[in-house]
């Protein structure tokens, strides 16, 4: 079939992101690589409870979800070359926000170091000076570490995924690692490789890199694709859906954020 100029012009149209959220599709970056967040069952599909609460919102305001799997470092750059409608959760953070906007807040989580037992190594620069700390590429803890612990003499370990983490750690190649408490949690210390280590010191925080919760990404300017994500995510907040994929995948644990609008948020 021969394909003229008009025609071409029109396939183009027919991929691009607007038509895409007209045909109710979004597309959706996500790295699968972070149990109980984002992994895949035993046939390859998308779970957890990030995928979980995701495919709630999308139902909620009649829009499938259609996840294209990255790495993490990769989902940005993504969203800003409209590879991508949206991104999975992510920390709103202060230097995220220069780049592109969010939804409101789906949840809060809080980072911890973990290490190997009897270790008693704390979240410190002084305690860890010449250690292996590990961290995910493109992460809040990435720009913690290599801003407060890096020139301080910690040895930082980049890693493109979680499980790579969790391999290294259990294999000795690591002293510890940060990263989100609860994906440690639910994702290695509760799996038998992950039985010599605990998560160490108190939650480490920094008001300036640290958002109080994680939220979608969307581009700059795209208010349409920000609104249907916040419409939905107050829909399954009402209607207890959020609680119930919550108490599935992490029980009792609170992990509400009060404040429920950082896209609104100037800082």
């Amino acid at each position: 079939m021969k394909i003229t100029l008009p025609m071409m012009a029109a396939l183009t149209l027919a991929f691009s992101s607007p038509l895409f959220a007209a045909n109710n599709i979004l597309r959706v970056a996500a790295d699968l690589s972070y149990p109980p967040f984002q992994y895949r069952d035993t046939s390859g599909k998308p779970t957890g409870f990030e995928i979980d609460i995701t495919n709630a919102v999308c139902k909620a305001v009649n829009i499938t979800c259609e996840y294209v799997v990255s790495s993490f470092d990769a989902e940005i750059p993504s969203l800003m070359a409209k590879k991508v409608d949206f991104i999975s959760p992510l920390g709103a953070t202060e230097k995220r926000r220069k780049s592109i906007d969010f939804s409101d807040f789906i949840y809060h989580i809080p980072t911890k170091l973990v290490a190997r037992k009897g270790s008693n190594l704390q979240p410190d620069a002084v305690s860890l000076q010449g250690k292996h700390i590990a961290v995910q590429q493109g992460s809040i803890q990435e720009m913690y570490v290599n801003q407060f612990w890096a020139p301080k003499g910690v040895d930082i370990v980049m890693y493109a995924d979680q499980d790579s983490i969790y391999q290294d750690l259990a294999a000795g190649r690591l002293d510890g690692a940060l990263s989100p408490g609860v994906a440690v949690t639910y994702g290695f210390l509760n799996k038998p490789e992950g039985k010599d280590f605990v998560l160490t010191g108190p939650e480490v925080r920094d008001d300036k890199l640290f958002s109080i919760g994680s939220a979608y990404g969307v581009r700059k300017g795209d208010e349409k694709t920000q609104k249907l994500l916040n419409e939905g995510l107050a829909k399954i907040m009402a209607d207890g859906t959020w609680e119930r994929v919550k108490q599935h995948y992490f029980g009792d644990l609170e992990m509400k954020v009060t404040r429920m609008e950082p896209a609104r948020v100037n800082q």
